[in-house]
């Protein structure tokens, strides 16, 4: 059996290190058998709760994950792959998700990462860490393979196992041929699919152009969408920057093609597109109507001190995007860095961050950051949103420093307002800015925080109450609360959202919180 190894492309699960100096009992022998899966356990994707039995004759891959780690985002290919290379075997991928964060236990929540991952094999919410504790897990992902016997072939951690586990796959089905116990039964499978009112898909980032132009990452739908706000609250689209179709393709807007979308910046008729699932950086002519490729080739990689040509460099999950005209500076959250692009010369290198996973002050080069994932400049201040330090971080860049504004570690999180130093985000992915305040989309906590820079004091916009509503110092501003916002953008006196799970961009005019409204010409829809 391949014991568990902590491995590039992990995250240890330090808060339950508590379950492992314990007594082992309740917890199994690796070399022994499967248990079963708690009665209680909710389950997504499938028709009722699965048993042992359900998987008699079944090869099982375990997955362990939890969906706000980037980690565990870069191996779904790897399991899709997996799932479509035996897709005629009696194999089966069941995702255990065992939550990192307070908002990751919620189901709905559970529910909406599952489809905007589209993840279609069944997943069991391990919100107890009944699976995780008694398997021994100890990283983000981890994966442990069942025979179709019942019996534990092996457990591993980490990214990059694709070839491992498709080796150790298809040796458990041929020695469940050879013995004859393989199942011809069908899994309950049903997928849970969600429609949107909305044209837009899990839209991530947003980004203001020239005059009343917004453009957005409508991510899910794997295209840019170019609006002109007609009034503050309604907005025409007017172009779409990629076909809607996933891949990796240079060419005119309507046949280019992109691959979930993030961060967006606009500058001199350009706008530059963190490419995510294609790990590229993209820039569209607005004036040409082309979309070209400026780094990256579809590829991931780990290389943390790369420094040269933009058009050979591998690129791991760029997820949000700022430019002075000459830098190009990415929030790399993948790699847990920040990077830097010569516009003039084509060159890219890694410009802030170790590469290890943690926060950490200092000289850029020796700093920590854990996977950012967005960025506002302001002249020569870099802030960078945090996300899995639920950290707000502060670049110098005249003096070469990071530093950190709120936050101090990977499973130090909450909802605090009131002092800087002892206020508390929870997975913050955008932030922006307007003279001494920075505005932050709060994502797990479903929120909008200000932070004065001058008093150096933290306060909430908008923030959701359980039931679903949205208030405002304790009025009621919206029916309808923040799902997720994944980014914040300030124009002209108003809030621009991101409200990333409810598929809208959402503007708050300081007393009420309204939908924008995108009137879509119909080959735009």
């Amino acid at each position: 059996m391949t014991e568990a190894i902590l491995s590039i492309g992990t995250e240890e699960h330090d808060p339950l290190s508590f379950f492992y100096s314990q007594s082992s009992k309740g917890v199994i022998d690796l070399y022994g058998r499967a248990i079963e899966f708690p009665e209680s356990s909710k389950w997504i994707n499938v028709e009722r709760p699965l048993t042992l039995a359900d998987l008699k004759g079944y090869v099982v891959l375990l997955d362990f994950w939890t969906y706000c780690c980037i980690n565990c985002i870069h191996v779904i290919p790897d399991l899709k792959w997996l799932e479509k290379k035996y897709e005629d075997s009696p194999f089966v991928v069941i995702g255990v998700h065992s939550a990192k964060f307070e908002n990751e236990h919620d189901e709905r929540n559970i529910r909406a990462a599952v489809q905007r991952y589209e993840i279609q094999h069944p997943v069991v919410i391990d919100n107890d860490y009944f699976l995780w504790e008694r398997y021994v897990i100890r990283a983000w992902p981890s994966y442990v393979l069942i025979g179709p016997d019942g019996k534990i072939l092996s457990k591993i951690s980490g990214e990059g196992k694709r070839e491992y586990l498709s080796h150790e796959i298809s040796k458990a089905l041929e020695e469940g041929k050879r013995k004859g116990v393989l199942s011809e039964k069908r899994i309950p499978v049903k997928l849970e699919l969600t429609k949107s009112e909305s044209n837009l898909s899990f839209p991530g980032k947003i980004a203001f152009g020239d005059g009343e132009n917004l453009f957005i990452s409508d991510t899910n739908n794997d295209r840019i969408l170019l609006t002109e706000l007609s009034t503050p609250f309604v907005a025409k689209a007017i172009d779409q920057i990629g076909s809607g179709q996933t891949g990796l393709e240079d060419g005119p807007f309507e046949n280019a093609r992109l691959n979930k979308p993030q961060g967006i910046v606009y500058s001199n008729g350009r706008l530059y597109v963190a490419d995510t699932e294609n790990h590229a950086l993209r820039i569209a002519d607005m004036n040409q109507r082309y979309l070209s490729t400026l780094s990256g080739d579809g590829f991931q990689d780990n290389d943390w001190n790369y420094n040269g040509d933009a058009s050979k460099a591998r690129l791991n999950s760029p997820w949000d995007l700022q430019t002075d005209g000459r830098f190009l500076y990415i929030a790399m959250a993948g790699m847990h860095q920040i990077w830097r692009l010569d516009l003039e010369n084509n060159t890219i290198s890694a410009f802030a961050g170790s590469g290890v996973e943690n926060i950490g002050d200092g000289h850029l080069k020796d700093a920590n950051f854990a996977q950012p994932s967005g960025l506002f400049l302001d002249r020569n201040s870099l802030y960078v949103a945090d996300s899995e330090v639920s950290a707000i971080r502060f670049i110098d860049l005249e003096a070469g420093t990071a530093q950190t504004v709120a936050g101090s570690g990977l499973f130090s999180f909450g909802y605090v307002d009131g002092i800087l130093k002892r206020s508390l985000f929870q997975h913050p992915i955008g932030i922006h800015g307007e003279g001494r305040f920075l505005y932050v989309a709060d994502t797990y906590n479903h929120a909008i925080r200000k932070i004065d820079l001058g008093i150096r004091r933290v306060e909430t916009v908008i923030k959701n109450l359980r039931e679903g509503t949205c208030t405002l110092n304790g009025d009621k501003c919206s029916s309808l609360g923040l799902f997720e916002p994944n980014d914040v953008k300030f124009h002209k006196g108003l809030l621009y959202i991101a409200d990333t799970n409810n598929h809208l961009i959402r503007v708050f005019d300081g007393t009420e919180l309204k939908e924008l409204v995108i009137e879509s010409q119909e080959k735009w829809t």
